[in-house]
């Protein structure tokens, strides 16, 4: 396992990222099974594993917390703060009233003293972004956690954050964490640039996009949109939709061309990833040993220009064949009165 640079933290992680979401009731209850998992992918060199206090509303922290005794030192802890957790108001998002409640449940649930990078799940309009870089801020001087990053900004966001940060000398987002697949590379045309451009570390999540990068979902084969991935996003998998049809057609020819060179194809969309200058770490979220297994034999991978070229060919740089964060639209997309003035001021004269 090779190890980059996480931004310009000076924290040293594994390219390859171990992501917990399936860890939980709703993927892999066996809390056992899910810890061998965890130590079977640190036995790989695997140093770096992600979660959020939001998977199975606790329980997925909790089962790494329980996993990583013992080896805790040598691990780059991620987890994530943003969703409700249980009813009532003021119990998820970005101010500093929760913020400052959910660190101690997830250091709790982790078992552990610290967190080494704390996570803004979703931005929160509700919220001024001073308000929640400065509790990391604090928390970073508390020693709580190490550093702190963000996921699922836009590029436009990332920017406002930094400028706060700078004008009001405080803590900034070292990192992001973004959706980055062959099937969905919008990013790279700007949010990838502007990491880049402030020295961040990059770790992405779904390079399977949502499962369709696994082989499972093949051109004119039937679908059952009341179980699996299916189930819980339909309109991402339904045929009839027109704009499922160019994900099977690429994956289609993705399949040819992970066996023209001798790898399966979430082998292919793994390394793929992973080649871009801006990504440090891809997030790989098994719910079986044998999925942990055929992704870590990938890990060598080494994609050449004119593979990445058949890709390219394929999926063009900066398209998005599905929108991965089509469940976290902007605030212009849903909110009206964003987009239209007053009805008594549109016309021109």
């Amino acid at each position: 396992m090779r190890y980059r640079t996480l931004g310009r933290t000076g924290i040293e992680v594994s390219v390859h990222c171990l992501g917990t979401m399936m860890f939980q009731a709703a993927g892999n209850p066996d809390h056992d099974d899910c810890a061998r998992i965890i130590h079977a992918a640190l036995d790989q060199g695997v140093n770096f594993v992600d979660t959020a206090d939001m998977y199975g509303q606790g329980e997925t922290e909790e089962i790494v917390g329980k996993a990583l005794r013992g080896r805790r030192d040598d691990i780059v802890l991620a987890t994530k703060v943003h969703f409700p957790m249980g009813e009532g108001r003021n119990r998820g998002g970005n101010s500093r009233r929760w913020i400052l409640t959910a660190v101690e449940d997830s250091l709790r649930r982790l078992n552990t003293d610290w967190i080494d990078l704390y996570q803004v799940h979703l931005p929160d309009h509700r919220t001024d972004i001073e308000e929640t870089l400065s509790v990391l801020t604090d928390l970073v001087r508390q020693g709580k956690i190490r550093t702190f990053g963000c996921s699922n900004y836009r590029a436009e966001e990332i920017v406002e954050a930094h400028h706060v940060s700078e004008r009001r000398h405080l803590g900034r987002f070292r990192t992001d964490q973004p959706p980055y697949s062959i099937l969905a590379r919008g990013i790279e045309a700007s949010v990838l640039p502007v990491c880049e451009r402030y020295g961040m570390g990059v770790l992405t999540w779904s390079p399977l996009a949502f499962g369709f990068l696994t082989g499972k979902h093949r051109k004119d084969r039937p679908v059952d949109l009341e179980a699996g991935r299916a189930a819980i996003r339909p309109a991402f998998f339904d045929p009839t939709i027109a704009g499922n049809a160019a994900k099977l057609d690429a994956v289609e020819q993705l399949v040819e061309l992970a066996t023209s060179i001798g790898c399966t194809l979430p082998q292919l969309a793994v390394a793929f990833t992973v080649t871009h200058p801006a990504v440090t770490s891809a997030i790989i979220g098994p719910r079986t040993m044998r999925q942990l297994e055929d992704l870590l034999k990938g890990a060598a991978l080494t994609l050449d220009d004119a593979t990445l070229d058949r890709i390219d060919g394929i999926v063009p740089p900066g398209t998005n064949l599905y929108n991965p964060t089509v469940s976290f639209p902007a605030r212009p997309l849903t909110e009206t009165a964003l987009r239209r003035r007053p009805l008594a001021e549109r016309s021109a004269a």
